[in-house]
């Protein structure tokens, strides 16, 4: 494992990290315990040491069983992130009083088995409330219970009012893959430029960076993906697996799931990726990615590819435009 500074804070993060909302076991079908928590400790023994979760994720579930694995490790050696936002409901944002978020990262450190935080996360992407967040934040650095805090957005201009706001955001949580290269234009340079540490979630674009789907793919219930087989989501599902063909160059003495893992490391404003995993062979198959960077030609033959005509933005405006029609 190789391991990068997260921003400009003081924590080594490993390049492949965890992230743990599959194993809530409420948004992408059948989860196992058992399975979940083999997953976390291989993900450890193979140099693993970012785990990233929420509240929300399974209700509680997911830091519950993150809070089991942290019993039998050091807890100096792991990084924690987690997340508050989404807990007591979503619009209008319900998070009128810094206590409610003290509140809820109370309840987080419980569920953890922990008494400090290192990385928290404001878990949503609008801009509501941002002063009662930024204050709430200040008050648990001053205590000790947390470390570092983050913004989970992909909105650029949320992310500076926030930064502003709060002084310094210390970590960007985006989402950021070869099917979704909108955020290089001009939120990765900004994050470099500030020193906020980049985690890149959705770096398998929900699995179909992976290779494994089809047309004909269908999801078990309780997978949020069961929405992609319907209407003008089915038509971007199809689209974006036309482009994952494109992309079988680069699963020569590599996965394609290592290649699309190893598109977001060669971001050099990435500080982490944290591809989810709900058993131990995911987890190895995503380690192994940092053993398999890409060559110069691969990321000039990437960029070829995935012109930016089929960038996600343009695809958006593409598809809202023929809507209108």
């Amino acid at each position: 494992m190789n391991y990068r500074l997260l921003g400009t804070t003081a924590l080594q993060v490993s390049e492949v990290g965890l992230g743990l909302w599959a194993i809530g076991g409420d948004a992408w079908g059948p989860v196992d315990d058992q399975a979940s928590l083999a997953a976390i400790q291989r993900a450890w023994e193979l140099g693993v040491n970012f785990f990233d979760t929420a509240d929300v994720y399974g209700h509680g579930h997911s830091e519950e069983l993150l809070g089991r694995f942290l019993k039998t490790v050091p807890r100096d050696q792991v990084l924690v992130a987690t997340k508050v936002g989404l807990w007591r409901g979503n619009r209008p944002n319900p998070y009128n009083d810094p206590r409610l978020i003290i509140a809820d990262c109370e309840a987080s450190l419980k569920r953890l088995g922990t008494d400090f935080i290192d990385v928290y996360q404001k878990h949503v992407s609008w801009d509501e409330n941002t002063d009662v967040f930024a204050t709430a934040f200040r008050q648990l650095k001053e205590q000790g219970k947390v470390r570092c805090v983050g913004l989970s957005s992909n909105d650029l201009a949320a992310v500076r009012r926030f930064n502003q706001v709060i002084g310094g955001l210390d970590t960007l949580q985006l989402d950021y893959s070869l099917l979704n290269r909108q955020p290089e234009k001009e939120t990765l340079p900004s994050c470099q430029q500030h020193g906020i540490g980049v985690i890149a979630r959705g770096p398998l674009a929900m699995g179909k960076l992976t290779g494994k789907f089809t047309p004909a793919s269908t999801f078990p219930d309780g997978d949020i993906r069961r929405g992609w087989l319907e209407g003008a989501s089915r038509e971007r599902f199809v689209h974006d697996l036309e482009s994952v063909e494109q992309l079988r160059f680069l699963a020569e003495g590599r996965t394609l799931t290592q290649a699309a893992l190893a598109y977001v490391l060669a971001q050099p404003a990435v500080s982490t990726t944290i591809p989810g995993a709900k058993n131990p062979e995911q987890v190895a198959e995503n380690v192994q990615a940092v053993e398999r960077p890409l060559r110069p030609d691969e990321l000039v033959r990437i960029r070829k590819v995935l012109a930016p005509s089929n960038s996600l933005f343009a695809r958006l405006v593409r598809w809202g435009r023929a809507a209108l029609r």
